[in-house]
């Protein structure tokens, strides 16, 4: 019996993004399990070291200078006010 290839593909292809899809799921819930204990400290990034996106743009590591006020890095809870510089940012 002959199947035709273009059914078989195209469940291939669910599955793989099934797949995919669940892998970006757990990838999300570690980064964000991973803040624990921390807090957003912002202002003391330096250019291409920021940890998250702003109005400015969407993604970390792309802060344009240092020190703007708006770029944030995680810190250790209790550390942004003993930094000069540091606000905290509200999550």
């Amino acid at each position: 019996m002959n199947t035709p290839q273009a059914p078989r593909a195209v469940v291939t292809t669910a599955i793989y993004g099934l797949l995919a899809l669940g892998l970006v799921a757990a990838t999300s819930t570690e980064a964000l399990a991973g803040t624990a204990g921390k807090e957003k400290c912002a202002g003391i990034a330096k250019a291409g070291m920021n940890d998250c996106g702003t109005s400015k743009h969407s993604c970390a590591g792309m802060a344009k200078v240092s020190g703007d006020p708006e770029e944030w890095l995680y810190v250790p809870q209790g550390t942004c006010n003993k930094i000069v510089g540091g606000t905290l940012k509200k999550s």
